[in-house]
């Protein structure tokens, strides 16, 4: 059976991806900080293991069980909301650049090794703000513009046994517009004028996670085999590089 893990699988796109996987008859686990699993749980048939991509040991403890993986994506990723660059601590910068970037640079160098033994496949999951520049958005977008550099890197490196590639998704309407999963109550105010943003939209409205969860499965599967250091933008349309 393929076997596929997802990190920060507890977040709103994770779970969607997890419970389509299930389906579709992967052997899925979900890591994610503790709290964040404590407050959603994987359904029945979903493992779980607690981890912090901050924290070199908490990767390599999670992952210390697996001989091989299928699949591997990586959903990890916060922001401290609307600042901009000269209103950014550096404390902020660093702790988004240590999640998003540093946390993404340990991780891979678990998992490729894992990928090689069947030839599997990595997924990153970037972000439209990486490459469509918007003010108030500089630790964020910055990390994520680095994560494009480093699945780029790792495709060149990995190939031809593993595959990586990015998805790279506008925003979408999950508990990370409010705070975040795991670092917030996920009741803080929206990050953007959801209106607003829409009527920019060509397709008209918001991406919900199940927008995400095909492009995701497909980069994870035999249909994308041909395809490696590529990002997938995800995003009605609101951005065409």
């Amino acid at each position: 059976m393929k076997n596929l893990v997802l990190v920060g699988g507890a977040g709103g796109i994770g779970r969607s991806v997890a419970n389509r996987a299930l389906r579709d008859g992967w052997d899925v686990t979900v890591m994610d900080l503790k709290q964040s699993l404590n407050k959603h749980p994987p359904i029945q048939g979903i493992a779980s293991k607690m981890i912090d991509l901050t924290k070199p040991d908490s990767i390599t403890n999670a992952f210390s069980e697996f001989e091989s993986l299928s699949g591997f994506v990586n959903l990890a990723g916060f922001t401290y909301g609307l600042k901009s660059i000269e209103t950014t601590t550096n404390r902020e910068f660093d702790e988004v650049i240590n999640l998003n970037l540093r946390g993404a640079f340990v991780v891979s160098k678990v998992v490729i090794p894992l990928l090689r033994v069947n030839g599997g496949s990595m997924v990153n999951v970037v972000s439209g703000l990486a490459s469509n520049v918007r003010p108030y958005y500089g630790s964020y977008a910055a990390s994520k513009a680095g994560l494009i550099n480093l699945t780029k890197t790792l495709a060149l490196e990995a190939a031809p046994t593993v595959r990586v590639n990015a998805i790279g998704p506008s925003a979408v309407d999950t508990a990370f517009l409010r705070g975040g999963t795991g670092r917030s109550t996920e009741t803080e105010p929206l990050s953007l004028d959801i209106e607003k943003y829409v009527q920019m939209t060509p397709l008209a409205r918001m991406a919900l996670p199940r927008d995400i969860v095909g492009p995701i499965m497909f980069l994870l599967g035999s249909d994308s085999d041909f395809m490696t250091g590529q990002t997938l933008w995800v995003n009605g349309g609101s951005y065409m590089p």
